[in-house]
């Protein structure tokens, strides 16, 4: 599962270690066989950060969203989401952070049994 879960797309061919240190890293090559393998024509995955929201890769096979805007409240990036059209086209939708509440950064993630 973890394979699934932590693997991360790359614009170099093949796979590779990934970054992270679970998972790996795989090329435009391997999702195009992965699409063909299985009679996909796109492949839409989440987990990674994308500084716009998200990214389109691989030849417009694999599509990133990301929907956490500004992520763990100090990375600034874009949050989006996607829609697609009756014909299937992908339509992003981008937003930014709204204004943070006055306390602590991440303040409410270490006190888990506040709303117990």
């Amino acid at each position: 599962m973890c394979e699934l879960l932590w693997s991360d797309p790359s614009p170099f061919p093949g796979r590779q270690p990934n970054k992270r240190g679970v998972g790996i890293t795989f090329g435009p090559d391997v999702t195009a066989k992965f699409l063909k393998d299985n009679g996909l024509e796109l492949v839409v995955r989440s987990h990674e950060v994308k500084e716009e929201g998200y990214l389109v890769e691989a030849d417009g096979k694999l599509i990133t969203i990301f929907s956490a805007p500004n992520y763990c409240d100090n990375v600034g990036n874009k949050g989006a989401l996607i829609r697609f059209d009756s014909d299937m086209k992908p339509n992003f939708i981008q937003f930014t952070a709204v204004p943070h509440p006055a306390i602590k950064p991440m303040a409410y993630a270490s006190n888990f049994n506040m709303f117990m």
